[in-house]
């Protein structure tokens, strides 16, 4: 199907493209990757009357070490990640589950800002900015604002982001020396959204869990962690009774969407076991 008309607009600095967010309000939307939002609009479930193209402005692309931060733009690619010796050394599961996302041509395209933008649950990088405790970067009108992961995500497509504010930059410390980290994903073929996936980030402590932050992909409206089997892991060493438990839990704030991927059951079903496998990786991770 073929777009509804809309006017383009392609600004070359970030306050440009605030100020058209402004102007325009309601009726434009950001193009960044456009592998979200174009597939929409093609089926007219978008129609936006303006498009705000960002990929000309400078600055919201690359990975840097910053005040002990590791900072991504907004506008880095997927496969820029894989390729980012810094996050292959302090943040290995951006690369390592970024090479799960789609195939090699949307990696080429596809941002991890409009990912994470977007809102959409079935997205992999608002699970895994919830697992890594990323803080987002928001600028508008009124200035420059950060806002934990965890207060971002309000349901299916809807964030923190106002109509007027644009995402410039993912913030996210680097591991520790003793994290163990995984992301486990089950999709139907390559280039497929999840079926369901878990991200967990954990660090051990003589033998049980010290810390751990488990995030749901395509598990509920929006991507949301599984704070009672956070909860209930640690200071608990991670036998298979523990793993049992957790993925229990996980599987008790699941809600899925019903669609050709499969039935509420078996979806929720699915989670339970990425989170079983992603706990079990993390674990034979952590030094």
């Amino acid at each position: 199907m073929i777009p509804a008309a809309f006017d383009y607009h392609a600004p070359t600095s970030v306050p440009d493209a605030i100020k058209l967010l402004a102007e325009l309000g309601g009726d434009a939307k950001i193009l960044a990757g456009g592998h979200s939002l174009l597939p929409m609009m093609k089926l007219r479930f978008a129609q936006p009357a303006h498009l705000i193209d960002i990929n000309r402005i400078p600055g919201l692309r690359g990975i840097r070490e910053d005040g002990g931060q590791i900072v991504i733009g907004a506008m880095t690619v997927e496969n820029e990640l894989i390729a980012s010796a810094l996050l292959q050394q302090k943040l290995p599961l951006l690369p390592e589950a970024a090479r799960q996302i789609a195939d090699p041509q949307v990696r080429n395209r596809g941002t991890i800002g409009g990912d994470i933008a977007h809102g959409d649950p079935g997205n992999d990088h608002p699970a895994l900015a919830l697992a890594l405790d990323a803080t987002l970067v928001l600028e508008g009108p009124n200035g420059r604002r950060s806002v934990a992961a965890d207060r971002f995500f309000h349901g299916t497509y809807m964030t923190e982001l106002a109509e007027d504010e644009l995402l410039t930059e993912i913030r996210i410390a680097p591991f520790a020396s003793d994290t163990g980290w995984a992301y486990e994903k089950l999709k139907r073929k390559t280039g497929d959204w999840a079926t369901a996936g878990a991200a967990v980030v954990m660090r051990m402590a003589a033998g049980k869990v010290a810390s751990v932050r488990i995030a749901l992909t395509n598990l509920a409206p929006t991507a949301i962690r599984a704070t009672g089997a956070e909860q209930a892991l640690i200071g608990k060493a991670l036998d298979a009774a523990a793993i049992e438990d957790a993925a229990a839990l996980a599987r008790a704030v699941c809600d899925p969407a019903e669609d050709l991927r499969g039935d509420v059951a078996y979806k929720t079903a699915m989670g339970g076991e990425m989170v079983k496998r992603a706990l079990r990786k993390a674990a034979s991770r952590c030094a």
